[in-house]
């Protein structure tokens, strides 16, 4: 009967192990519980059955707990676990537009180093190498990167 206890403890700690390693990572109540119940198995396989039990016990749990985890990575449970799509898009949001440098424009929005600029009829993000720029004020297209502008007010350039 002893041995049940012992061999029942030990079976659910290393649960409680995997539950803690696969499924809630971090420190959380399944790792406490499993070191609780692994801990308590060696413990009374020490206390009430013998010395060569509990070395067995604790050389078995750590061989049983090594298998188990291989077993879990080998079997098919992680695949559903995981995702297995890839993301190949690509946010281009100035692609199609025509904007150029020297392009003119009014900043929609306060340029705080970043905001929205209306060029050439396209609304785009645009940033300023300056001072913020108000709402509603003439701008002019510096550079254009692949997801903005990079703009300085028109009166500097006149």
């Amino acid at each position: 009967m002893d041995i049940v206890i012992v061999c029942t403890l030990l079976v659910i700690g290393i649960v409680f192990f995997l539950v803690e390693l696969f499924l809630l990572p971090g420190i959380s109540i399944a790792g406490i519980v499993g070191l609780l119940f692994t801990g308590a198995s060696i413990y009374y396989a020490y206390a009430f059955v013998g010395a060569t039990a509990g070395t067995i016990t604790l050389v078995g749990g750590i061989i049983l707990f090594s298998l188990a985890v291989w077993w879990f990575m080998r079997s098919k449970a992680l695949d559903k676990m995981t995702l297995k799509t890839d993301i190949d898009g690509k946010v281009d949001p100035l692609q199609g537009l025509d904007i150029q440098v020297g392009d003119k424009g009014k900043t929609m929005s306060r340029l705080a180093p970043m905001g929205k600029v209306r060029i050439n009829g396209a609304v785009v993000e645009a940033k300023t190498n300056d001072d913020f720029i108000d709402p509603n004020e003439e701008v002019i297209v510096l550079e254009v990167y692949k997801t903005n502008v990079l703009v300085e007010r028109a009166e500097k350039n006149s």
